[in-house]
């Protein structure tokens, strides 16, 4: 039998050297700033911040944990194409009772539901999908006009929208490109739309995959709308495991959301005083980050969790635009409110890419940043009859320290979970000491090593824009800048970011999943040298091994991820075309913290007069 990995101090040691190098620690480039523009402080909003910022506003004040977490549908296949199984999925405007005590509030939904219904494929065994947009003409939400003016016709009929299967290992053409936008019936269409039929190969590990919306400058708005929904992929080696299934298995979405009175959704249309607001910005205008102050799970506010004393399978994904999560079960009395000791310990069992390779016991706090995903397994069979509280202690403005920071919108209480007084006798499966083989990317095949920075910057009204660049550009390029990342086919490369703001960054690569080499101090890093070395670095936690497509960069922070292109050792598929990457808060995504790469044909066996 082996030992499992256990998660202390390690978690929190990188967060530590932080601290003492400080999130303004040396520039890791010429002439690129170090800390965050003068409205990454946070202070208490004034009494002239306008009602319409999210410092100034408050929900309803809603009686807590009176609903149960709904399970999202599994969605159906319609028929087939090419002998696999076909769906037609609408996103339409619906009205959804996402609390007791509120009126219904107006969402967008998959297949009519927020959030989207679950779809169940098969590794190895293709499924195609039609997004079809049948929102209305006007969108739900405040836009502003003036992010990325110059590419979005903001005067198009219709809410733009394309769907992008996050995690998913697909050709580009499926992949839900930024620019591949649609309107209703396809009418008006983005310059990177190519199929109005998605294909999904589904040939990459078994995982816990998610899809939303991704258009380019209100994917923020679109989301938090409500257009996210799972994609589970399963094969037989995962079922062979024995892990708890069934009823036993929940899949979950943590979202933040905030309210009107009358139970429709509040969006910021101004930034707050404290993160640089003031009358001479644009009306609505983009704000920096969005937090709410009402936590959502599965489209229900403030709910609770029903189990019984046993094993169960939770797959946590954080669907938050820009909200981190630093979470663990403690016990609670319902009664006066209070928390008690620490609940029963997450075992991570798989992440973002699919399952570890063994068991990880998370002995303390489990941080998932937006866009991440969390396969644990929870016993809960030492706490019959009893109550636990989902609680989270990651202040609003994340910086990957345990320390407290003044807070925009707080939200410790996440979730109530009541466990019954006894199990029905049915047994919940187990957690086997070895999960897979997960074959490690040696750096001896790495061909290239590319430098790539995460740069604070502003746009010609003074706002926030976080920005990414290269060892050419540090201070960032534009998303609609020239491609600089071309990667080939076949090649392995490590890819160095280096985080220049004062938060933290949760970093997404689409098409391929990387393993994490290891973390140094901004400091501590050269970028005009090639290559690391892995003693030099701190280790990644154990539960960052394995396969991840989103990866937490840290203020001060220079994160190392080791990517292949392409097929390796029977994992993936050979795809090439272009792909972003990204922050995964929403909010930077859409301005402007967006970069496409370019995947290139192998130039092996090409001769000379080629």
């Amino acid at each position: 039998m082996s030992e499992r990995l256990s998660v202390t101090e390690t978690s929190l040691s990188r967060r530590k050297m932080l601290l003492a190098t400080g999130a303004t620690g040396l520039s890791a480039f010429a002439g690129c700033s170090t800390g965050g523009t003068p409205s990454d402080t946070e202070s208490e909003p004034t009494e002239s911040t306008e009602a319409t910022t999210v410092a100034a506003h408050s929900s309803p004040d809603l009686e807590k944990w009176i609903d149960e977490v709904p399970r999202p549908g599994v969605a159906e296949p319609t028929g087939t194409k090419d002998g696999h199984p076909y769906y037609e999925i609408e996103m339409s405007e619906v009205e959804q009772k996402l609390h007791s005590d509120l009126p219904p509030t107006t969402v967008y939904g998959y297949g009519g539901q927020f959030p989207g219904p679950t779809i169940e494929a098969e590794r190895g065994e293709p499924v195609s999908v039609r997004w079809q947009n049948d929102l209305p003409d006007e969108h739900l939400l405040p836009v502003d006009t003036t992010v990325h003016s110059d590419m979005v016709p903001y005067d198009t009929t219709g809410v733009r929208t394309v769907t992008h299967l996050h995690g998913g290992n697909v050709e580009a053409e499926s992949d839900g490109h930024a620019g591949a936008w649609f309107t209703s019936d396809f009418e008006e269409t983005g310059p990177e739309f190519e199929k109005q039929d998605y294909y999904y190969a589904n040939e990459q590990p078994s995982a816990t995959l998610w899809y939303h919306d991704h258009a380019v400058g209100i994917t923020r708005l679109n989301v938090y709308a409500g257009l996210a929904g799972f994609y589970l992929l399963r094969d037989d080696h995962e079922r062979s495991l024995g892990l708890p299934d069934g009823e036993n298995e929940i899949p979950l979405v943590l979202q933040d959301r905030s309210f009107n009175e009358d139970g429709s959704l509040f969006y910021p249309s101004a930034v707050s005083e404290d993160r640089g607001g003031d009358d001479s910005l644009p009306d609505p205008s983009i704000v920096p980050e969005f937090y709410g102050d009402v936590p959502v799970v599965n489209g229900k506010a403030w709910p609770r969790l029903s189990v019984d004393p046993e094993r169960y399978r939770l797959r946590l994904l954080n669907g938050s635009n820009s909200r981190y999560y630093n979470l663990e079960l403690l016990e609670y009395d319902e009664a006066s409110g209070e928390t008690g000791g620490a609940g029963p310990s997450f075992v991570q069992i798989g992440n973002d890419g699919g399952l570890l390779s063994e068991p990880v016991t998370v002995d303390g706090r489990l941080e998932i940043g937006a866009g991440q995903r969390a396969d644990v397994v929870v016993d809960f069979g030492d706490y019959a009859g009893e109550t636990l509280l989902l609680h989270n202690d990651a202040p609003s403005l994340y910086r990957g320290t345990p320390e407290k920071s003044e807070e925009t919108k707080p939200l410790p209480e996440i979730m109530l979970v009541d466990v019954a007084d006894e199990a029905d006798g049915e047994g919940a499966g187990t957690v086997p000491d070895a999960l897979t083989t997960v074959p490690e990317l040696p750096l001896e095949d790495v061909e290239r090593h590319r430098h790539l920075t995460l740069a604070p910057g502003t746009d010609e009204y003074g706002r926030t824009k976080h920005l990414l660049g290269n060892r050419e550009q540090s201070k960032g390029y534009t998303l609609d800048d020239p491609v600089t990342e071309e990667p080939e086919l076949g090649t392995t490369e490590i890819w160095s970011l280096a985080n220049n703001t004062s938060m933290s960054h949760p970093m997404h690569l689409h098409l391929v999943h990387f393993q994490v080499l290891g973390r140094q101090s901004l400091r501590d890093y050269e970028p005009s040298e090639d290559g690391v070395d892995p003693d030099a670095l701190e280790s990644p936690a154990p539960y960052e091994l394995g396969w991840n497509d989103v990866v937490s960069v840290d203020p001060a922070e220079v994160v190392h991820l080791i990517v292949h292109f392409g097929e390796y050792e029977g994992l993936f598929n050979d795809q090439t075309g272009e792909y972003m990457w990204h922050c995964h808060m929403i909010e930077h995504e859409d301005y402007d913290m967006m970069r496409p790469f370019n995947v290139l044909p192998s130039s092996e066996g090409e001769s000379d007069d080629e």
